[in-house]
C-alpha cells in the first residue's frame, strides 16, 4: 500500500495550511480520525491537525485565509476549532502528556509530532499525514497502525495497562471502535480491559454514557455489550443489564439466558432502526425480568408485571447514567410498559376494542412499538417465528384499519369538561371525569362511534343516570 496520501488530501483546507506552514517553518500533520477513514475508504467530516508550535494562532490565521469569521479558541487546552463548509476542523499544538491517579486530565507540556502520537489512545488513531510541502502527504506511523489498520486489530501505542490506566475512557472506545469497525481487540489489550476495569469509577456518567450510545447505534451493538460483559466493564456501571444473564433450570424447566435474547432483539431493531432511544427501549423491555421472576409448578418460570415495573425502573436508570430525563425518557419507559401489548394481540383474538386500546395509549408512537415487538420474536424454532410473524402482520393490518375507521390515536372524547358543566349546570365536581371516562370508554369498546354527535348522546344519557338535570341542550353537530 501507499504511504504517500497526498491526492486525497485536495481539500483546500489542507492546502492552505501546507502553504501558511511553509512560508512561516512551521511543521503540522492531520492526525487520527480523518486519517484512519481516509485508508479505510470511509467518509470523515472531522479534521484534527497538530502543530508543532502554537495551534490557536495556525488555526486563526488558516481561519483569516479561508474567510472563516468564527473561530472558538480553549486557551487552556492549547485548541482551537471552527468550521469550514462540511467540515470541523480542530487545531492543536503537539504536546506531551502524564496523568495523576485519581484523574483523567492530564498534565501538558509542548512536544513534538511523536510525543503527540505516543499519548494517542489506539495505534490506528496515532497515524498522521505530513502536510508540509516537501514531504506533503507522507505517512508518519511509528508505531506500524496501519498494518493493525489492515489487519482489524485494535492496540495501543504504549503498554495497555498504562493507557487504560492514565485515562479509563479509552477502555469503552477500544469496545466502541472493535464494535464499529469490526475489529478485533489485541489479547494484551483485552486482559489490561478486563485488570482496569474497576478504574471507570473516576469517569463521569455523561462521559461513559456518550460512550454507550455510541456504541448502542453501530451496526451491531451486541458485539459492544458482549465485550463490555466479558470485560466487566459494564459492571461497572449497568448491574441491571449482568442481572439478565444466566439461565436456570428447576425439574427439568428452563428459562432463556435474559442478556442474550435482550441483544438479539436489540440487533434485529439495529436492522431497521437508528432511533437511539428505540434501541434503549430494546436494552431495557426486559430489566425486569429478574425481580419479578418466579418458578410455578405447573407453568414454569414466569416474570409477571416485567413490563410495568420495568417502565418504573427507566426514571432511575437513566437518572444514575445521565441520560436525559426528558421526553426521550418517557417515551422508552411507555415502550418498554407497553411492548407485551402487541405480542399478546398476536397469541390471542384480534378485537376492535384492543387494537383502540393499544392505539390509544401509544400514540403517535405505535409504529416504534411494533418494531420492538417484531424485534422481540426470537426464538430457534424457524416454524414457531415464521408463525408469530405472520399473526403479527395481521395484527399491524388490523392497527391501520382501525385507525383509519375509529381515528383513535392520540385521541381524546369529542366532550370537553367545558361543555359538560355548561350542559348541566355544574361546577367542577366528580361527575365530569366520570362521564368524560365512561364516554371514552364507549368509544374503545365500540358502543358508539368517535364522533360528537354520538358522544353528545352518550353524555345526556350518562348525565341521567347520574341524576343531572340538562339546564342547556348542547348543539348537535353533523
Amino acid at each position: 500500500m501507499s504511504s504517500n496520501y497526498a491526492i486525497h488530501l485536495k481539500h483546500p483546507v489542507f492546502k492552505v495550511v501546507s502553504s501558511f506552514i511553509k512560508e512561516n517553518n512551521l511543521e503540522a500533520y492531520v492526525v487520527g480520525g480523518f486519517v484512519r477513514d481516509l485508508i479505510l475508504e470511509k467518509t470523515s467530516k472531522d479534521i484534527d491537525i497538530v502543530v508543532v508550535g502554537d495551534g490557536t494562532l495556525l488555526a486563526q490565521e488558516v481561519a483569516q485565509i479561508l474567510k472563516v469569521k468564527n473561530v472558538s479558541i480553549f486557551k487552556n487546552y492549547g485548541t482551537a476549532h471552527f468550521r469550514y463548509k462540511d467540515l470541523d476542523v480542530e487545531f492543536v499544538g503537539a504536546r506531551k502528556e502524564s496523568y495523576e491517579f485519581n484523574s483523567r486530565k492530564p498534565t501538558t507540556e509542548i512536544g513534538t509530532l511523536r510525543d503527540d502520537q505516543f499519548r494517542r489512545d489506539f495505534t490506528i488513531n496515532a497515524l498522521a499525514l505530513d502536510l508540509r510541502e516537501e514531504s506533503f502527504g507522507n505517512l508518519v506511523d511509528p508505531f506500524n497502525g496501519i498494518e493493525d489498520l489492515l489487519n482489524g486489530i485494535i492496540r495501543t501505542p504504549l503498554e495497555p495497562e498504562v493507557t487504560f490506566s492514565d485515562d479509563p475512557l479509552r477502555m469503552l472506545r477500544a469496545i466502541r471502535f472493535a464494535t464499529r469497525l469490526n475489529f478485533k481487540i489485541e489479547s494484551k489489550c483485552l486482559e489490561a480491559l478486563k485488570n482496569q476495569s474497576h478504574r471507570l469509577e473516576i469517569i463521569s456518567k455523561e462521559r461513559i454514557s456518550d460512550e454507550l450510545n455510541k456504541i448502542i447505534l453501530t451496526e451491531s451493538p451486541s458485539r459492544g455489550f458482549k465485550l463490555l460483559n466479558t470485560t466487566r466493564l459494564l459492571h461497572q456501571f449497568f448491574p441491571e443489564m449482568i442481572a439478565l444473564q444466566g439461565i436456570e433450570t428447576i425439574n427439568g424447566k428452563s428459562h432463556k439466558d435474559n442478556f442474550l435474547h435482550t441483544l438479539e432483539v436489540l440487533d434485529n431493531l439495529a436492522e431497521h432502526s437508528e432511533n437511539l432511544w428505540l434501541r434503549w427501549a430494546a436494552i431495557l423491555h426486559d430489566i425486569a425480568k429478574p425481580p419479578t421472576k418466579r418458578f410455578d409448578d405447573i407453568v414454569g418460570w414466569t416474570f409477571h408485571g416485567h413490563e410495568e415495573i420495568g417502565a418504573r425502573m427507566v426514571p432511575k436508570i437513566f437518572q444514575r447514567l445521565k441520560l436525559p430525563l426528558d421526553q426521550k425518557m418517557k417515551y422508552v419507559q411507555k415502550l418498554v410498559r407497553l411492548h407485551l401489548r402487541p405480542i399478546a394481540l398476536v397469541k390471542g383474538s384480534v378485537t376492535d376494542s384492543a387494537i383502540r386500546r393499544l392505539l390509544s395509549e401509544a400514540g403517535d408512537d405505535i409504529e416504534d412499538l411494533m418494531l420492538l415487538c417484531n424485534a422481540d420474536i426470537t426464538s430457534k424454532n424457524e416454524f414457531k417465528v415464521k408463525k408469530y410473524k405472520e399473526n403479527f402482520e395481521l395484527v399491524s393490518t388490523k392497527l391501520r384499519l382501525v385507525e383509519e375507521k375509529d381515528r383513535i390515536r392520540n385521541f381524546q372524547p369529542p366532550i370537553s369538561g367545558n361543555l359538560i358543566m355548561k350542559t348541566f349546570g355544574i361546577g367542577p365536581q366528580a361527575e365530569i371525569g366520570i362521564i368524560k371516562s365512561q364516554i371514552k370508554e364507549a368509544i374503545l369498546e365500540g358502543i358508539i362511534s368517535n364522533n360528537y354527535f354520538e358522544a353528545v348522546n352518550e353524555m345526556l344519557r350518562i348525565g341521567k343516570n347520574l341524576g343531572l338535570e340538562i339546564k342547556i341542550t348542547p348543539e348537535l353537530k353533523n
